[in-house]
């Protein structure tokens, strides 16, 4: 059971931190790096001539569907939602939050990305589930 919460919290911890592209940036300092998680600027949307409160509301929409399908997943290991949920969720929630990462590139973000590409693979291509001890190779 240990094993799943953790898996749960970090399906959750993963999906929280997108929650950062939708909250005020800090005040920049002098000697202190840009805030990565900027959705005021992004080079695929500007040059689409997509405008801020288009690009707000995109972010908006990618967070709530990263968010959501995540959370199902987690509830998925925990075993209150159902088993078929497993992979839509993982893939719904990784596709939503690698678009939201690549349209609203930083470099800092590239973990992230990682993290989105490894549970798909993980899902789609090994078949893996929460409930397996290890992929089927």
């Amino acid at each position: 059971m240990l094993a799943r919460l953790v898996v749960a919290g970090l399906l959750l911890a993963h999906a929280a931190i997108h929650v950062s592209f939708l909250v005020p940036s800090p005040p920049a300092t002098a000697d202190g790096p840009a805030w990565p998680f900027a959705i005021d600027h992004s080079a695929l949307l500007g040059r689409l001539g997509v405008d801020a409160g288009l690009a707000r509301l995109l972010a908006l929409a990618l967070v709530a569907v990263t968010l959501g399908a995540f959370g199902t997943a987690a509830l998925v290991v925990l075993g209150i939602a159902p088993f078929w949920l497993w992979s839509p969720a993982i893939v719904s929630g990784a596709a939503a939050s690698l678009v939201l990462l690549v349209t609203f590139f930083h470099p800092w973000l590239v973990l992230g990305v990682a993290i989105d590409v490894a549970l798909i693979w993980a899902s789609l291509v090994l078949d893996w589930t929460p409930g397996s001890a290890s992929p089927e190779v």
